[in-house]
């Protein structure tokens, strides 16, 4: 935690206000994350970039805009103070890819695991 004021007045900020003071800050994510939303839909509707490559365009435009999240809005930053943060953000990614890969791991084998069914079956009238 630290503190910025001279005198008596100490004014708390929070961990990586530093970079991004006030709402210049949050404008300048809206206006980055605005414009990396537009690129992403200009490269998928367009047909000037070459076919095979607008998935890992897509996957590049979406991790930047994961980063321009993490940073501007939810002030997740390298500082010292900041390691709870960074903790808690890497616990809950892990979370989400067990969860998800547990599902597609279960619906992959779900026809393994029925019941068989008669070769024929009829329906009653």
């Amino acid at each position: 935690m630290s503190y910025t004021g001279e005198g008596p007045e100490l004014h708390d900020t929070a961990p990586g206000e530093e970079e991004h003071e006030g709402v210049g800050g949050y404008v300048i994510g809206l206006g980055l994350a605005t414009l990396l939303t537009a690129v992403s839909f200009f490269v998928a509707g367009t047909t000037l970039v070459w076919q095979p490559s607008i998935p890992v365009a897509l996957v590049v435009l979406a991790i930047a805009q994961m980063g321009v999240h993490l940073v501007f809005f939810l002030h997740i930053t390298t500082g010292p103070d900041n390691t709870n943060n960074v903790m808690a953000l890497a616990f809950g990614v892990l979370i989400v890819l067990l969860v998800l890969g547990g599902s597609l791991w279960i619906m992959a084998r779900m026809n393994a695991n029925m019941a068989p069914m008669p070769p024929t079956m009829h329906m009653p009238r």
